[in-house]
């Protein structure tokens, strides 16, 4: 027997199809949660349209939604060293009135 461990152990082959590679835009994330799952919906909010469409919708769990929120930071802080600080400019508030609360 050797000791040796296969090249790939620990590593995830993760495929990206040409669709989802395209992406979509969103430029409002609606947050709501329960006790068992974060719930993420990106939308496309274009102004002077009264109606908006969840675009795409991510559920993770509570570990899941900490770790990305860390990720998230961590990806803003290299930015900003790159580019410079990002200007958080103020935004009207939509009215949030879709969807269920965050109860589950």
């Amino acid at each position: 027997m050797s000791d040796q461990k296969p090249k790939n152990e620990g590593q995830i082959n993760i495929e990206l199809d040409d669709k989802t590679a395209e992406g979509t835009y969103a430029n409002l994330a609606i947050i709501n949660h329960s006790v068992s799952e974060f719930i993420v919906d990106f939308i496309s909010v274009m102004p002077g349209q009264p109606k908006a469409k969840v675009k795409s919708r991510i559920i993770l769990t509570p570990q899941h939604a900490k770790r990305l929120v860390k990720a998230l930071a961590e990806n803003v802080k290299r930015f900003e060293n790159n580019h410079g600080e990002i200007k958080d400019y103020e935004q009207p508030p939509i009215p949030m009135n879709f969807g269920p609360t965050g109860e589950a």
